[in-house]
């Protein structure tokens, strides 16, 4: 009901959903680009209640405690809780943390906003890519063409631990893809340059 309900909105809205969302995926990093407006959280957001896919973000541990607790799981909040299990041990980084809930939840997709901040970024965060390689999970490339008014999941990619192919296969999808302020947004120009003319 929830699906078809946000699939009409979109309709309504004037946005065409993309479907290239495997039915049989259980595991996932999820990115989310572009990111340069408040609007893209909420047809992104529409967009994967229509396709039927529940993301998870992960959030600081201490906002899961009461009072916030209840709302931020509701909203697909996961804490994570980066001190030391022992006295005298390093904190453990975010990239091993975020892979470890692979192997707490068999059924998790964890959306995650590489960019960064709605300002624009020509080096994006890379950090998804390490959770997904260690792992052992695809990315789903989820996307918002303003131009094309179209949302929705439009690429998997299976990491095959050659970082820069992968990265460059990334940023050649979302170079095509219009931002709403198309000015504030990059892909990772390490990984990605504009073919000559």
């Amino acid at each position: 009901m929830f699906e078809k309900l946000a699939e009409q909105s979109l309709g309504l809205m004037g946005w065409e959903i993309d479907n290239h969302w495997p039915l049989d995926l259980d595991q996932c990093v999820m990115i989310a680009a572009p990111h340069t407006s408040n609007w893209d959280a909420l047809y992104a957001r529409l967009a994967l209640k229509a396709l039927g896919v529940n993301v998870r973000l992960t959030i600081k541990d201490s906002y899961m405690k009461f009072p916030l607790g209840p709302f931020v799981r509701a909203m697909g909040g996961i804490g994570i809780d980066r001190r030391p299990k022992a006295a005298g041990e390093q904190r453990p980084s975010m990239v091993q943390l975020m892979s470890d809930l692979f192997k707490q939840h068999p059924k998790l997709v964890m959306l995650v906003t590489p960019e960064g901040t709605r300002a624009k970024q020509e080096q994006w965060k890379t950090g998804f890519y390490h959770v997904a390689v260690t792992a052992g999970v695809p990315i789903a490339l989820a996307y918002m063409d303003y131009a094309q008014k179209k949302c929705g999941v439009g690429k998997i990619v299976y990491p095959s631990g050659d970082m820069e192919k992968d990265m460059a296969e990334i940023m050649a999808f979302y170079a095509s893809i219009a931002a709403k302020f198309p000015e504030q947004f990059s892909v990772d120009t390490r990984y990605y340059a504009e073919p000559a003319e």
